[in-house]
């Protein structure tokens, strides 16, 4: 039987060594910038929040809300579903084609205050065993109600973009094991609109229904 080992992750968060005061100096940034720095600007907020409450926006939306006054364009930038693509250079490049639209119509905008300049990131990812791992569905659920909420996080959130697959890990495995039943049920759930520890209870509460 496959087995599943859960792992999670620790950032190591750094300056990119490039700011913003201006809103074509993020436009240019975000364009040139590694994709380890789009990722951690939008996807900083999903990991932060979604331990309080769900759809939280991203640092470009955000910046541009309360540092530029922009609020149409915040908004524009925070209805990009995030999650929805599987490669960050789509992602680049949605975010991109709505500020340029902006650009094309408006005036460059100026923060002045310079305590609120963008400063770009970059993060680099260590993903570390728990320690926990199973090859059954019932150790399975028991792992899932004691492991770090972290862990569920990055099966769940980070498994897209890291595999490019439309489903998370959990549902791979389930999968593996001979139970697409769960794996489709698991994909009827929207991580995305309620907290980690509520989806952690949902989850387990669709595989206690099938022991």
């Amino acid at each position: 039987m496959p087995e599943f080992e859960f792992k999670t992750e620790k950032h190591l968060t750094k300056l990119f060594g490039l700011e913003a005061r201006r809103l074509s100096h993020l436009y240019n940034g975000i364009k040139t910038v590694g994709t380890s720095s789009i990722y951690y600007h939008t996807h900083r907020f999903l990991k932060q929040h979604q331990f309080l409450s769900p759809e939280p926006p991203n640092d470009f939306a955000y910046w541009i809300k309360n540092a530029l006054n922009l609020d149409e364009l915040s908004e524009k930038l925070s209805s990009i579903d995030i999650v929805g693509f599987l490669r960050i250079e789509d992602l680049r490049k949605a975010i991109l084609e709505q500020i340029e639209l902006w650009l094309e119509k408006n005036e460059d905008v100026d923060c002045h205050d310079p305590r609120k300049r963008f400063y770009f990131m970059s993060c680099q990812t260590f993903v570390i065993s728990t320690g926990y791992r199973t090859d059954n569905l019932k150790d399975f659920l028991e792992i899932l109600r004691v492991v770090d909420i972290n862990s569920i996080y990055f099966h769940i959130f980070e498994a897209k973009m890291r595999l490019k697959k439309e489903m998370n890990d959990f549902q791979s495995w389930l999968i593996e094991i001979g139970r697409k039943d769960l794996s489709d049920k698991l994909s009827n759930l929207d991580p995305y609109n309620i907290t980690l520890e509520n989806l952690r209870k949902k989850i387990i509460a669709i595989i206690e229904k099938s022991l």
